[in-house]
């Protein structure tokens, strides 16, 4: 087995985290193999489950880290990180074989920095456990089945997909735009900007309940 590829909190599967233990153990076994880690945060990772990277709550560090969406600060950017060791393979057989045509744009680059410097600088990262604490307290209704997720990604769990279809545009309707996972139809998705500020989750915990209700 050459790698392990997984995402380190599922996305569209429904925010699911894995069990206790399960990533540690993961590392361990790779390493006793001789395989790469490599995990996929292009969901979680910069600072949405409230840590930079959402591996550092499991204690580990991947061989191989995936980034994008956010990564980019709005622009068309991903990465691929790595150790020098590593990254040094790709120098060879074939020699540049891992190039893009538009890798490495500077205006995607300069847009990625300055959406780092701003999440650092602002310190949106470090709010966001209180603002899961406070989604979690204010979605209340007594049809949601359940709350997965971390930080500021979080699934709403409702009975069917029939339900959940019918909420989402119901919340819509109502100035809220919240969505489905590609693989958790019964789920709606949380995971808005992480500047959303309290007085905004309240508002909008409100009209979810408020969708659910009619």
């Amino acid at each position: 087995t050459a790698c392990v590829i997984a995402e380190t909190i599922q996305g569209e599967a429904g925010a699911i985290l894995p069990d206790k233990n399960f990533m540690s153990e993961l590392r361990k076994r790779c390493d006793e193999t001789g395989a790469l880690l490599i995990l996929d945060e292009i969901q979680v990772g910069c600072g949405r489950t409230g840590n930079m990277f959402a591996f550092e709550h499991f204690q580990i560090t991947p061989d191989i880290l995936l980034l994008g969406k956010a990564f980019g600060g709005g622009m068309p950017l991903a990465a691929f990180n790595s150790s020098k060791k590593i990254m040094s393979v790709l120098s060879h057989n074939p020699m540049l074989g891992h190039i893009t045509t538009f890798g490495g744009h500077p205006v995607s680059c300069a847009a990625s920095l300055a959406m780092l410097n701003t999440i650092l600088e602002s310190k949106f990262v470090e709010q966001v456990g209180e603002k899961e604490n406070m989604f979690r307290k204010n979605l209340n209704h007594p049809l949601i089945i359940n709350i997965r997720g971390k930080g500021l990604l979080l699934a709403l769990e409702f009975e069917n997909s029939d339900i959940c279809s019918r909420i989402i545009g119901r919340c819509i309707e109502n100035g809220v735009i919240v969505d489905n996972f590609m693989f958790a139809g019964s789920c709606i998705r949380i995971a808005p900007p992480l500047n959303i500020s309290n007085q905004e989750i309240i508002a909008s915990c409100k009209i979810i309940n408020d969708s659910i209700e009619q």
